[in-house]
């Protein structure tokens, strides 16, 4: 297990993209390695808005939501995440002093997806099948690459998309969307990280949602499956990234609130749900 630790900021609004890169700084400044990933979701919705192409959410049998994406879609979210939330994110850190590096999934093939060839959505109460959705599941990190850019010095921060090894591109392979979470984990456990945080636009885990004094501090791998239960929303894909991240090898992870001051630092020592046992 290395010291890296794997941050991922939540794409929704409210989360402080501006506090946690001043965050980053002094945590970098104390010899931490960071690996950030972000989302992107309400850039992603409102470019859509303006080019009249409104999100489309789609809830799976299990109860999880996720952006349908056509190509369409895929080439808006490229757009507003890729393409200004990557840019911007960068752009904070260097001007904080931080030689940030912004790439995306794609480039490298940093993230390796197969896509879903099909995926079941349940609308009105019925399940229907969708099959021109641009959307994978991460089968494969490059490390060599993310370690060449650490021992670089360079942070790197990278976007929420992937590349399949076989695809519809012309030269064989396309570009797929991925949840940032799961990625977020992916890339954790490919690292060995120590610590996986995942910031929002909420204090962490809830019992009772949205009763933030029903706050769960502490969580073991075996209580997982229950929270997942208990989860609502977009909850689910974190609680759902924490469990992959440690059963890859990560040491800890932690749920935490991305719109305080100081968010890292703070879910670093333990505010938020901090699930599994190891110190940092």
């Amino acid at each position: 297990m290395t010291n890296t630790i794997v941050v991922k900021l939540g794409g929704t609004e409210g989360v402080d993209f501006s506090a946690i890169c001043r965050d980053a700084v002094g945590l970098i400044g104390a010899g931490k390695r960071l690996v950030l990933v972000h989302g992107g979701s309400a850039e992603a919705n409102a470019l859509g808005e303006a080019l009249g192409q409104p999100p489309k959410m789609i809830t799976s049998p299990s109860g999880f939501t996720s952006r349908y994406t056509n190509r369409a879609t895929l080439e808006i979210f490229a757009m507003a995440v890729n393409g200004k939330v990557n840019t911007l994110l960068v752009e904070q850190l260097q001007s904080l002093g931080v030689n940030a590096f912004g790439l995306s999934g794609v480039d490298g093939r940093l993230l390796q997806a197969t896509r879903k060839t099909a995926v079941q959505s349940v609308e009105n109460g019925k399940r229907i099948m969708i099959r021109d959705d641009y959307t994978g599941k991460i089968e494969q990190v490059n490390v060599p690459l993310l370690e060449t850019l650490l021992a670089g010095g360079y942070v790197p921060v990278i976007a929420p998309m992937a590349v399949s090894p076989a695809g519809e591109g012309r030269l064989g392979t396309t570009a797929l969307n991925v949840d940032a979470d799961r990625a977020a984990a992916m890339v954790a456990a490919a690292l060995k990280a120590h610590t996986l945080v995942l910031l929002t636009a909420v204090p962490g885990l809830m019992r009772n949602f949205p009763d933030e004094s029903t706050l769960i501090h502490q969580l073991s791998v075996a209580q997982l499956p229950s929270a997942l239960e208990a989860a609502q929303g977009r909850m689910k894909k974190k609680v759902l990234g924490a469990e992959e991240a440690l059963n890859g090898g990560v040491g800890r992870v932690i749920i935490a609130d991305g719109r305080v001051e100081n968010p890292i630092s703070g879910a670093l020592a333990g505010r938020g749900t901090v699930i599994g046992e190891a110190e940092i």
